[in-house]
């Protein structure tokens, strides 16, 4: 019963994002936990090591300082702000916004899209006389939907993707559609939900936004990265790649290493290690024997079952320690790659329900909230409608396809 107390309450601070009473965050509940699933003697502390799935923080801190050089060469500003710039109307700005935010969320993690882009989104928008809030949600919305596109969108991907093994390819082929189409549906539904802010045919074009580049590091993280991106599809192992060239753009004379450290979310990556030895501890329970006799036992390998389950937990716990819930089941169920990849859809864009959905909505939250409110009602009246057609649209597809 120990190792399972320690598991529940691991995912209670996780559901609350803190424990009552104490100043203790996911993160701190995560180290906590797999700290005492050794203490109890649930584990060995070489069992314990064993557990941590290096490939996932491999290719987590890989891609983490690819994207921190890319951010900090100016490069993902740069690039919105040339959309911006042709945008000659409100919904052309929406759709510049989620097109921006979607299509490099596919490739750079959704959160580093919503830290660039919120910023750049919101001096334009007050500058026109705009309402700044469905921009904003395009942000985060077309973030989250872009993301589900491939294995280095977003961190619950990456997991999935070490830990199934399925080919970069394969997992965009299946995926990439899915996401196309939550894009279109993330437009067109705010355009509608907002209709007020976007009754007006055109506004004046705005002015070119000052953005300072480094073009010598740009035109350098952008070698890498697209060569990363080429190996990706090639087929060469992922994590290799990705930390061969986060190592390759540690070497430069141009930016200091402590720039490049503190874009790396370190807390995440504890989180990840935390996880995977609380779930490991539980595992050697009774627990996984009886969860597994329950799920041989219901339709889970149905799209449409694994998906409403996937993305009820998600919300509850946030995706990544939904994924972990699910790891020992969607190995053993008839088709584990329909399975994997419908926990990635389905976690992933589960994100788009409310403001708590995703890290990256609260990022966008956070970061505009001393110009701009965005309330739960204003996040839900156009969240919660994209993320029921989009789960409804990606269980049916990967159905289709399986």
């Amino acid at each position: 019963m120990i190792p399972l107390l320690i598991f529940a309450a691991t995912y209670l601070v996780l559901a609350l994002g803190r424990f009552p009473g104490l100043r203790i965050d996911r993160t701190g509940a995560a180290i906590v936990g797999a700290s005492l699933m050794v203490a109890c003697g649930a584990l060995r502390f070489d069992q314990a090591l064993r557990a941590v799935d290096w490939t996932t923080l491999v290719l987590l801190l890989g891609m983490m300082i690819v994207v921190a050089n890319l951010r900090l060469s100016g490069f993902f500003r740069l690039a919105a702000a040339r959309v911006v710039l042709h945008a000659h109307s409100p919904r052309m700005l929406l759709a510049g916004t989620v097109a921006v935010a979607g299509f490099f969320s596919a490739f750079f993690v959704n959160d580093t899209m919503c830290l660039v882009l919120t910023p750049l989104i919101l001096e334009v928008t007050l500058a026109l006389r705009r309402n700044p809030v469905p921009y904003l949600l395009a942000v985060a919305m077309a973030s989250n939907a872009g993301s589900a596109a491939s294995i280095t969108g977003n961190p619950q991907n990456m997991m999935i993707g070490a830990l199934s093994g399925i080919p970069y390819r394969t997992f965009a082929l299946n995926l990439a559609p899915i996401a196309v189409v939550s894009l279109f549906l993330t437009w067109l539904i705010l355009a509608f939900t907002f209709r007020r802010e976007f009754n007006d045919d055109r506004f004046p074009p705005a002015e070119a936004l000052r953005v300072r580049v480094n073009r010598p590091l740009m035109w350098k993280s952008l070698f890498v990265a697209g060569a990363m991106v080429c190996f990706f599809f090639a087929g060469y192992p992922v994590a290799q790649v990705a930390i061969v060239s986060g190592a390759l753009l540690l070497i430069t004379r141009r930016v200091k290493p402590e720039k490049v450290y503190h874009d790396i979310d370190w807390p995440l990556l504890a989180l990840f290690a935390g996880l995977f030895i609380v779930v490991r501890g539980v595992e050697s329970t009774s627990l996984e024997r009886d969860i597994l006799q329950l799920a041989q036992g219901s339709p889970l390998d149905r799209p449409a079952v694994l998906t409403f389950f996937s993305a009820v937990l998600s919300n509850l716990v946030s995706n990544v320690p939904a994924v972990l819930v699910f790891k020992p089941i969607a190995a053993r169920l008839a088709d584990p790659v329909s399975a994997w990849l419908t926990l990635a859809m389905s976690s992933t864009l589960a994100g788009n329900f409310t403001i708590l959905g995703s890290i990256a909505n609260l990022i966008v939250v956070q970061r505009a909230r001393p110009d701009v409110e965005i309330t739960f009602a204003d996040y839900f009246k156009a969240g919660a409608p994209l993320t029921l057609l989009s789960l409804a649209f990606g269980a049916a597809w990967l159905d289709y396809v399986r």
